[in-house]
């Protein structure tokens, strides 16, 4: 090629040269790369943060509760709460995006409402790894909670049942072992005489008012000629009656228990349909009707103790005495047991609970324990002590739970626990299972289940005493 032709050539492509623009693409990029390298950077080391300040809240609440319980038992003084709170935070702050974390808790004794509250709070930092590049060395981390508690009591209506059946495979040891370490349970968490209320319902198919309540107004004598005495039985058939009516509308002859004397303390359950409603016994057929026997059993279970403050030790131990005295015997009335725990949560007669006091929240819960099906109460077409007939008793029992429900309120709430100790192979038990609030029905197999259950429950009743 020669000069002249080169030349003209190189001529052509500066002339071209400004118009050109195939390469400002990569100009382009080169310049746009550093600031977007900067926002992937910062989207990185954001997230980082974000996940360290999730892992301190966590770890915060966590350390907060604990702290809670410590106070709320003695287990700590408030002087010691600055270094248990950080010793707490470090054993579950397992983040290592970040460095230290500086922690502050503060305690607050309890105020008008008798609530007392933890407030926590943290701080650190998380090194960053892009966005150096644009000056930040670090990102702050920080957080707070605040745990109170304290502020809501509870009353807590044990519906025990000591049926005969509960002598068997170890059950009524178990049981009474477990709801005496229920009591120390929810004692803990006690910091005044109201804090904690417990009563106690041992049943079978009738429930024990004491003998010091015979004269009582709610107490229904009326029918007492009806039902007390027996029915003499024919040659002809074995066919047992129950009632003066039926006794002599079937040629027999009835001898009645004419003195009241031979009574034990039971009643049976009331007149429907107030054998499902917490309504005052003040006239009939809200009354309680006395009883000497139902279908010719006079088994009569341990008295009824009504709501009682656990604070003092001497209560406490007044209550485990009686949990230790349980005797077996009796057919199995479900209803009954319940029923009068729910009264025994009721201000007034027949139990006299003390009345709430306004300035507080209250949580009520009844526990039912059985070993059994329902086969008795005071209707004999209901079930013979052996047999439920076409479900009956656990339809009345049904209504009363759903009565039950139907009764709390946001500032008073009533919980239902249900425990069916099934060692005789019985099928799952539907109507404990419909009664009890989600996740509060436990079956177990053997005796030492009850132990088990009853030790989740009173975590679970413990944690209503923190309310946040």
């Amino acid at each position: 090629m020669s000069m002249i032709s080169l030349a003209a050539q190189l001529t052509r492509a500066a002339r071209r040269f400004p118009q050109a623009n195939g390469g400002n693409i990569a100009v382009i990029f080169a310049l746009a790369l550093v600031p977007l390298l900067g926002f992937i950077g910062m989207a990185v080391d954001y997230s980082r943060a974000n996940n360290a300040r999730t892992s301190l809240q966590n770890a915060l609440d966590s350390a907060a509760l604990m702290l809670s319980r410590d106070l709320g038992v003695g287990a700590i003084t408030p002087d010691q709460v600055s270094s248990k709170a950080q010793t707490y935070f470090n054993s579950l702050y397992t983040n290592k995006e970040s460095g230290a974390v500086t922690v502050t808790a503060t305690y607050t004794a309890k105020d008008s409402s008798g609530s007392s509250t933890i407030a926590m709070s943290g701080q650190g930092s998380v090194p960053t790894q892009f966005m150096k590049i644009l000056g930040f060395q670090t990102m702050a981390i920080g957080s707070s909670t605040t745990t109170t508690w304290g502020g809501t009591r509870l009353r807590v209506a044990m519906a025990l049942d000591v049926t005969g059946s509960m002598a068997d495979d170890g059950k009524l040891d178990a049981m009474k072992t477990a709801a005496k370490s229920l009591i120390d349970t929810l004692r803990a968490s006690t910091q005044s005489a109201d804090d904690v209320y417990v009563s106690i319902v041992p049943f079978a198919h009738m429930v024990n008012v004491g003998l010091s309540n015979k004269n009582a107004t709610w107490l229904k004598w009326d029918d007492w000629p009806e039902y007390e005495g027996s029915c003499s039985t024919g040659w002809w058939s074995n066919v047992t009656y129950y009632s003066k009516t039926d006794c002599r509308n079937n040629g027999r002859t009835w001898t009645p228990y004419t003195s009241t004397n031979i009574w034990k303390g039971c009643v049976a359950d009331r007149d429907q349909p107030a054998d499902t409603t917490k309504d005052a016994p003040t006239s009939d057929p809200k009354r309680f009707p006395a009883r000497y026997q139902l279908l010719n059993s006079s088994v009569c279970p341990p008295e009824i103790t009504p709501m009682t403050s656990i604070y003092s030790s001497g209560n406490a131990t007044t209550l485990k005495n009686k949990i230790d005295a349980f005797t077996a015997g009796g057919g199995t009335n479900q209803p009954i047991g319940m029923h009068w725990a729910w009264l025994s949560l009721q201000s007034g007669v027949p139990l006299n609970t003390p009345a709430k006091d306004s300035n507080y929240k209250y949580t009520d819960a009844i526990i039912l324990l059985s070993d059994g099906l329902n086969t008795m109460d005071r209707w004999p077409s209901y079930g013979n002590g052996q047999v439920q007939y076409n479900g009956q008793i656990d339809a009345r029992q049904r209504i009363l739970c759903d009565n039950i429900r139907a009764s709390a309120t946001n500032t008073n709430p009533v919980l239902i626990y249900t425990i069916q100790v099934n060692t005789d192979g019985d099928p799952e038990s539907s109507v404990l299972k419909y009664c009890a609030d989600s996740g509060s029905f436990f079956s177990t197999t053997t005796s030492s289940g009850i132990g088990t259950a009853f030790a989740q429950i009173g975590s679970s009743l413990s944690k209503l005493r923190v309310a946040k």
